[in-house]
Formats: structure tokens, C-alpha cells, sequence
């Protein structure tokens, strides 16, 4: 890493991109947040999640569907997918235009249409851009090979059910401060989620051990030690424990506040007790993101530089720097930095929990759930 420390890092931030704010620490604070989101999400794309992503989708809590919650990424089965071709006139790829091209080959009379744009008149996309919407699914859509006169596009029907979440957790420090004040109540809110999403319900014993707890229909509860439950349920074919799970995914960066050399304070320990896994993204795997796309990028990714500097502006116009948006040109770029540095990135994250497991593990653990008949077991 290029700077001692990610809070150097943050005031290299602040002094060359966010020179114009009241608070320039606090600006590139914000702005470290949205590259966590942002990492983890192409870090889904280059594992082969791309079609089961929905973003900001709301999701319910298991027993009490009165109330829910948008969570940052969810992972849905994929029912059917199909391509279709769309002229490259230079106009917004809209909605209309894809339903229009999907209708001539499947009937779609039972999706409401939304308005997103795949692709905008600015050459902003739209990332895992929901199109329709119908009782039980969503419609979504994604560039499958851009051309000079057309586009082919993937079209996928995701249920609505989700079988894994991530959420994404950050938390700057303030200047003269030790910890950030919202550090604990982020935690929190993070682990509430956690422990409501899913079937698998987390219990103590009076020893502090952690067992799972699972519900069959009839209301057997079916209790045994968490992590060898949760192993059970993920490569069972068991629709009664399989049906209401969600695999659920913390990704947490921060450089001290949860968490030290030494130990894990009060908060990476909340929210290591309620997420299934809890992974860390380094403080040296953030700084060489920054490094080599943001501050000092080679050629080949000067388009994510540009995108991030035009999203971080005094005069900007627009964000094209997000999960959800993001310009064309820098999305390409992105994608190749994630296929070319696999490998190297994927060692950007520590395992928190569960304890002795890797992320190779976790990659297995999402395409075994992928991999399940989710029309039957629905």
C-alpha cells in the first residue's frame, strides 16, 4: 500500500478530488463507502452472479411480513432467460424498447413494466436494471454483447424469493475522535436485518455456545450446533428447511472502528453473532482499488478514474459512480480490472465468521443454493 494507513488514504481523498467541500475527510468518507458497495458488487459478477443480482430490492422478515427491509444486494434463482436484439441508434435503451423486442418472442402480458432505462442518453447504465414485475417475479436485463448498430441483451425471471443478502457496513472516524458515533448503532441495524431475514434463527446456550434453530412446517423445531445446521440446510434438498432460508452476508471496512490487530470490539462482534459470514475487506485491498483505478490507473482504466472525478465534482451533473448507476465506458473497465485481478482480489477479504472457513467456501456455498430446484421447493 502506497499510504501508511486507509485514513491517509482518505486525506489524499480529500485533498485532491474533494478540495471544494466544507468537510473534505468526511466527503471522501462517504465516497470510501460507495467503493465497499461497488467492490463487493463486481466481486458478484466476477464469480458468475450477475443474473441472480437484484439491488435494493425489499425484503421481508421470516414470520412477521408486516415489516421489511431494502437490502443492498440479494441473490434470486434465475427461472428463465432469454436474448434479444436492439438497434444501436444512440437513443436511451428504455423499458418500452426491450419489452417490445422480448414480446415478440415470449408473452410478458402478466409483467407490469417498469421505467428504468438499461442504458441512458448520458451512457450512464443502469446495474441489474428491473424492467418488469409481476405476483412472484421480477424481470431484469443486462448488456450480453454491446455493438456498433446492436445490442444483444440478457433477459432473466428472477423469483422473488432471495436465497442470500449482502449488506455492506462502513463507518469513518471523525477527526479527534476514536470512534465514529454511528458506529454501534450501524452495527445494530445491520445485525437486526440478520436475524430476521432468514428461517434459520440463531439461539445461545447458557454456556455462550451458538446453535441454530429451524422450523419445519409443522412447527418441529429442528435445533443443532449453527455452522454444522447451516451446513445441512445449504447442501440439503429438503424443501421444508430449504424453503424460507436466506444465506445471509456481511461485508464490513473500516480501519479500527470494528476492528483492530489486537481484537474485535463490541461491534464487528454483533454483527459476527447475526450475519452467517462476515467478511472484511482489508485495509490494503481498499487502497489498491483506489490506487490503481482512482488515483494512479494504468491506460486501460483511465475511464473509471474519469467516471469517479466526474461523479466528484464541485459542478457535477450527475453520479455515474454508484452500485446502481454507473457509466458505460467504466463499467467495461471495471469488469476487466475484476477478471484480470481475480485471484489477487479475492484475497482483498478476511473471514470474521464463521470462524476457520474461507471465501472459496462461501463461492461454493451460494452456487450450491443456486444450483437448487427453487420451483419445486417454493
Amino acid at each position: 500500500m502506497s499510504y501508511e494507513s486507509v485514513d491517509k488514504l482518505q486525506n489524499a481523498l480529500g485533498e485532491k478530488v474533494f478540495h471544494y467541500t466544507k468537510n473534505k475527510k468526511k466527503a471522501a468518507g462517504r465516497a470510501l463507502g460507495t467503493m465497499v458497495e461497488i467492490i463487493t458488487y463486481y466481486l458478484l459478477k466476477t464469480w458468475g452472479f450477475n443474473s441472480s443480482v437484484s439491488i435494493e430490492k425489499r425484503l421481508a422478515e421470516y414470520g412477521n411480513e408486516d415489516i421489511s427491509h431494502n437490502v443492498e444486494y440479494s441473490l434470486h434463482p434465475v427461472i428463465k432467460e432469454h436474448e434479444i436484439i436492439v438497434a444501436n441508434d444512440g437513443n436511451s435503451i428504455t423499458a418500452t424498447k426491450i419489452f417490445k423486442a422480448l414480446n415478440q418472442k415470449i408473452d410478458i402480458s402478466e409483467f407490469k413494466k417498469k421505467n428504468n432505462n438499461l442504458l441512458d442518453k448520458h451512457n450512464i447504465l443502469r446495474n441489474a436494471c428491473t424492467i418488469g414485475e409481476s405476483g412472484n417475479s421480477f424481470l431484469l436485463t443486462c448488456f450480453k454483447m454491446a455493438g456498433k448498430l446492436e445490442h444483444e441483451l440478457s433477459v432473466f425471471e428472477q423469483m422473488k424469493k432471495s436465497y442470500a443478502i449482502f449488506e455492506c457496513k462502513r463507518v469513518g472516524v471523525e477527526e479527534g475522535t476514536k470512534k465514529g458515533p454511528q458506529t454501534i448503532e450501524k452495527a445494530k441495524q445491520g445485525a437486526y436485518v440478520a436475524r430476521s431475514a432468514s428461517s434459520l434463527q440463531k439461539i445461545r446456550t447458557d454456556k455462550g455456545e451458538k446453535y441454530g434453530i429451524i422450523y419445519r412446517s409443522d412447527n418441529e423445531p429442528y435445533i443443532k450446533p449453527y455452522t454444522e445446521l447451516m451446513d445441512k440446510i445449504i447442501y440439503s434438498d429438503e424443501t421444508e428447511l430449504l424453503k424460507k432460508f436466506i444465506l445471509t452476508i456481511g461485508v464490513v471496512s473500516n480501519h479500527g472502528n470494528w476492528f483492530t490487530s489486537e481484537n474485535h470490539n463490541k461491534e464487528l462482534k454483533v454483527l459476527a453473532q447475526s450475519y452467517d459470514w462476515l467478511i472484511f475487506l482489508t485495509d490494503n485491498g481498499l487502497a489498491q482499488f483506489i490506487d490503481e483505478l482512482l488515483l494512479n490507473p494504468k491506460q486501460n482504466y483511465i475511464k473509471v478514474q474519469k467516471a469517479f472525478k466526474c461523479s466528484y465534482t464541485a459542478n457535477k451533473k450527475r453520479n455515474v459512480f454508484t452500485k446502481v448507476k454507473m457509466d458505460f465506458e467504466a463499467d467495461i473497465a471495471l469488469r476487466k480490472y475484476f477478471f484480470d485481478k481475480f485471484n489477487e482480489i479475492e484475497r482483498w477479504f478476511n473471514i470474521i465468521a464463521p470462524e476457520g472457513k474461507t471465501i472459496a467456501e462461501l463461492k461454493d456455498e451460494l452456487a450450491e443454493l443456486r444450483s437448487k430446484n427453487w420451483k419445486v421447493i417454493l
